[in-house]
């Protein structure tokens, strides 16, 4: 029956021209389309209220669960000596936004993601594109062939994972470092603390020659600043 759908959606769907677009960047046409132009579609395209939950975002929280144990199993598995401090590392090194960008932009996402947007398109748009896409493989797949395309497929594929265990993920270190090499002024500055479930939660900015550059926020006053640090690395494309 698959056989058929995918037939149907190559040669004769509504949505053949995007099945087509789709295909030589997953390798395959899937049965469940729908699920991967929704992935592709932002909610900038959002301008009938009436379809203002199609788009991506729902998709993306999925892939980016599924994405995330899919590489905690792989990382398991490649490294049978290293301790949990250093797979901790190493996942959020994967997973984090700027590597799922660079990937996503290797394998050409920003091709078909552009017809789906409005404005202009940004590094993060394609991260997030890919974690929806893997959400839609999962609808299609389930977890185990899922996980076998994303390590083969993408991982693999697209991903030295050499050159991601030399990485420096100190984001502070790597802006004040920045910051002293060319002379420029950097603050992490507290915007608010206040309690959360019985917690502080902290927000904290970058402050680069006094213009606010970036904030995030977590329930850890130097996790935010890593946060905030690493978006504010994005934003400056040290």
């Amino acid at each position: 029956m698959d056989i058929i759908w995918r037939f149907y959606n190559k040669y004769l769907s509504p949505e053949r021209d995007f099945a087509r677009k789709l295909k030589p960047v997953l390798g395959f046409t899937p049965v469940r389309i729908g699920f991967f132009k929704q992935a592709f579609y932002h909610r900038s395209m959002n301008v009938d209220p009436s379809h203002k939950t199609f788009n991506n975002e729902r998709l993306e929280y999925l892939g980016d669960a599924i994405l995330s144990t899919i590489v905690a199993e792989y990382l398991f598995k490649k490294y049978p000596g290293k301790d949990e401090g250093f797979l901790t590392k190493m996942r959020s090194k994967i997973v984090r936004r700027q590597t799922l960008n660079e990937i996503a932009d290797k394998m050409g996402l920003d091709l078909i993601l552009s017809e789906y947007s409005q404005g202009k398109m940004s590094n993060t748009m394609l991260g997030n594109a890919l974690e929806a896409m893997v959400g839609a493989l999962y609808l299609e797949f389930g977890y185990a062939k899922t996980s076998a395309y994303v390590i083969r497929q993408i991982l693999m594929k697209y991903l030295d994972i050499s050159v991601v265990e030399k990485q420096n993920d100190n984001h502070k270190s790597i802006i004040l470092e920045w910051s002293q090499k060319n002379g420029h002024e950097v603050e992490f500055v507290q915007m608010s603390k206040i309690k959360n479930d019985k917690r502080d939660y902290f927000r904290m900015a970058v402050v680069v020659d006094g213009d606010k550059i970036s904030e995030a926020e977590d329930f850890n006053k130097k996790s935010a600043e890593q946060k905030a640090a690493e978006l504010a690395i994005m934003e400056l494309k040290i």
